[in-house]
């Protein structure tokens, strides 16, 4: 094989990150909860550690109903949501609706999260 062949094949070559992460001991028991209580309609899935930005919640994801092809939704993986349409506190847990689906936010960034909620929350609510 020539050198110019090899250069092709290299170039022909894709990389695939997955970002993960492992859930804490508190994380875990708060989803459990989540995950106890019946949701009506059913949810998606459910985020923890989440922060709101640009009108989407990002965290990471357990318990999705389609982890994908790739395993890209599986647990333990950070997912970003579409915008979130609709949002409301059900029992102990915020819940949000997509185009995706609904997600329960069971846990919060330390520092970021609750903030980012409270703002988007002021950004819903119609002033006249």
């Amino acid at each position: 094989m020539s050198v110019l062949e090899k250069e092709e094949l290299m170039s022909a070559e894709i990389n695939i990150e997955y970002h993960c992460k492992s859930l804490s001991d508190f994380q875990l028991k708060r989803i459990l909860r989540a995950m106890a209580y019946r949701y009506s309609p059913p949810v998606t899935a459910y985020l923890s550690d989440v922060f709101i930005t640009s009108e989407c919640a990002v965290g990471i994801v357990f318990g999705h109903t389609e982890p994908g092809q790739f395993e890209q939704r599986a647990d333990g993986h950070i997912l970003q949501t579409s915008c979130i349409e609709h949002l409301k506190k059900v029992g102990r847990y915020w819940v949000i609706t997509t185009e995706e689906g609904r997600f329960v936010l069971t846990s919060f960034k330390r520092g970021l999260g609750r903030a980012s909620l409270r703002a988007l929350i002021a950004t819903m609510i119609k002033t006249t």
